[in-house]
């Protein structure tokens, strides 16, 4: 069995899909590794350290996929990657599945079997293979040490000869993965911090890291689906829910948000008019400017001034740290490919949740029912 790792094209992604330890934990005798020449090399992973634990470095692309059965990549591949990569082979990568329809479309057209990274289902036996469990950590840790570069005041209180300095104060917007390490991460450096989630079951998980919870006086009923998510809800929620955010943005000196329902807009929760009440200097970092942003004033992939408030609209905050990042991804994919693959050979069990579950296209077809039901509502 044939599996290549490629390098990464889109401008500024630094992870690799695959480190040396995921080749050493993969390798075996009916198991062959090609690495694309430089794949590695910007998570700290150069050739040599491939070539080490057995891998076979490729010149380009289309030398590491010939023949390949199995294609791993962190990014979706683009149309002249997809032209390196034979149509009989298996594709492991994140596939932004109900935010890209198109590129799901060409993907399937091409006729590869592919596993979405982000379809893993939330379920016990499968949290270590979950992708954007281990990379919305990466993320939530990078926000705060972000926002603690560009804010013009130092994060925890100190009492100097010179005076004594207020310490920081921070307000995280959604308390899921990357929400609660950017909690941990901001009282680790000494900011007072509040959070605030449309599911009130993550109170108690807020106040542990020592923040305080904040709460919107409005019944917003089931608040999370069967896959943990938050749901969307009304706009009467959502107009009371502004409000309180604009509340606690003018107190704060950071606002760090997190809030994404899969395939739709990210909903807005700092209006323009928040902006504009929030302190001259204070810093926004829009974890959701993928999808639009939950800031009005976000700019997807820019950093920009808006009445006197910084507003970073970074979309990929892990590649900031491709080293580690790549490390959990890796050990993702390869904990996926262990419960993919018997007897150096691809099993396709549908009647496995998670082969199941993450499994996205096939035969030419999209095959993942929810995708599929998109894709058809959106021709």
């Amino acid at each position: 069995m044939i599996v290549s790792v490629l390098r990464e094209q889109i401008p500024g992604e630094r992870r690799v899909a695959l480190v040396p330890d995921g080749v050493r934990a993969l390798s075996g005798d009916d198991i062959e590794i090609r690495v694309e020449s430089g794949a590695g090399e910007a998570s700290g992973h150069p050739d040599a350290a491939y070539e080490k634990v057995g891998a076979k470095i490729c010149a380009d692309a289309a030398a590491a996929c010939a023949g390949a059965d199995l294609v791993l990549k962190v990014q979706p591949p683009g149309a002249e990657e997809l032209g390196s990569i034979p149509a009989s082979a298996t594709l492991v990568a994140t596939m932004r599945p109900l935010d890209d329809l198109e590129g799901v479309r060409r993907t399937a057209a091409h006729g590869l079997t592919v596993f979405a990274l982000e379809l893993i289902p939330r379920i016990t036996r499968a949290q270590s293979m979950d992708v954007l469990s281990s990379q919305a950590t990466v993320a939530g840790y990078q926000a705060v040490l972000l926002s603690a570069e560009l804010l013009p005041k130092m994060f925890p209180m100190l009492v100097t000869a010179a005076g004594t300095i207020s310490p920081a104060r921070v307000f995280i917007i959604g308390a899921g993965v990357a929400g609660l390490q950017a909690i941990a991460t901001a009282r680790r450096l000494g900011a007072v911090v509040e959070a605030y989630d449309t599911r009130p079951a993550v109170a108690e998980q807020v106040e542990s890291l020592g923040a305080r919870f904040v709460e919107v006086e409005f019944d917003a009923g089931d608040a999370e689906d069967a896959g943990g998510y938050a749901k969307e809800q009304s706009e009467e929620f959502y107009q009371k829910q502004r409000e309180v955010m604009a509340q606690r943005a003018a107190a704060s000196d950071i606002v760090i948000t997190t809030a994404l329902v899969p395939g739709r807009p990210a909903p807005l929760l700092l209006t323009e008019d928040a902006v504009k009440g929030m302190k001259p200097g204070s810093v926004v970092i829009d974890l959701a400017a993928a999808n639009g942003g939950n800031c009005a004033c976000t700019q997807p992939n820019e950093t920009i001034k808006a009445h006197g408030v910084t507003i970073v609209g970074d979309t990929n905050l892990p590649s900031h740290l491709p080293a580690d990042a790549s490390l959990m991804f890796s050990k993702n994919v390869v904990t996926l490919l262990k419960h993919l693959i018997t007897d150096g050979a691809l099993a396709v069990d549908l009647e496995d949740e998670i082969t199941r579950g993450t499994l996205l296209a096939q035969g030419g077809k999209v095959v993942h029912e929810m995708v599929r039901s998109r894709i058809e509502g959106d021709s």
